[in-house]
């Protein structure tokens, strides 16, 4: 069954999104949080401290709200073993539908180094990929190895499809 859900508002929380991305990049606080066991066993790959920044990046800046399915309706209440698995929920506008990716399965397809070179490569609406772009190499490195410890988990989100094509999943539409 093919949903819609209209959404005259988006601009307005994608703003709100985009400056919480922002915010989260540009603070130098850290936040304590549980270390949970996958931080701990990917030690050898990074350091812990950089682990927890990277999760601490991922739940402050919006990247569960889209790319982990549920994330924000239920107001972070996901288990952190399904965050960053991508969503099957799309988002149309003038440029056709994009789904978030599976960041899970993304992250063990690319080196660190081609991490940096994507990160900041610009991406189709409405992901905020200048967000990534302004952030240091260091806060990309540590959102790739916290991503890269939680393991391939998920399937790959839907493709792409262009303006006016039919999709089968739900979307969430921005007027355009």
């Amino acid at each position: 069954m093919k949903k819609h859900i209209l959404c005259g508002s988006a601009a307005i929380v994608l703003t709100g999104l985009t400056a919480a991305m922002f915010s989260a990049a540009a603070t130098q606080t850290r936040e304590q949080v549980p270390q949970p066991a996958s931080i701990a066993s990917a030690a050898p790959v990074a350091d812990v401290a950089a682990l927890q920044r990277g999760r601490y990046l991922v739940r402050t800046s919006g990247c569960n709200d889209c790319h982990t399915p549920g994330y924000a309706a239920s107001a972070g209440g996901v288990a952190e073993s399904l965050w960053l698995t991508g969503d099957s929920t799309g988002w149309q506008g003038p440029w056709g539908t994009t789904y978030p990716i599976n960041l899970r399965l993304f992250m063990q397809s690319v080196t660190a180094e081609q991490w940096l070179v994507v990160a900041r490569q610009p991406a189709r609406p409405p992901m905020p990929w200048f967000a990534l772009r302004d952030m240091t190499d260091q806060d990309l490195l540590a959102l790739y190895h916290y991503v890269r410890s939680l393991g391939p988990a998920g399937e790959h989100a839907p493709p792409y499809s262009p303006p006016g094509e039919p999709t089968q999943n739900p979307v969430i539409r921005i007027p355009g």
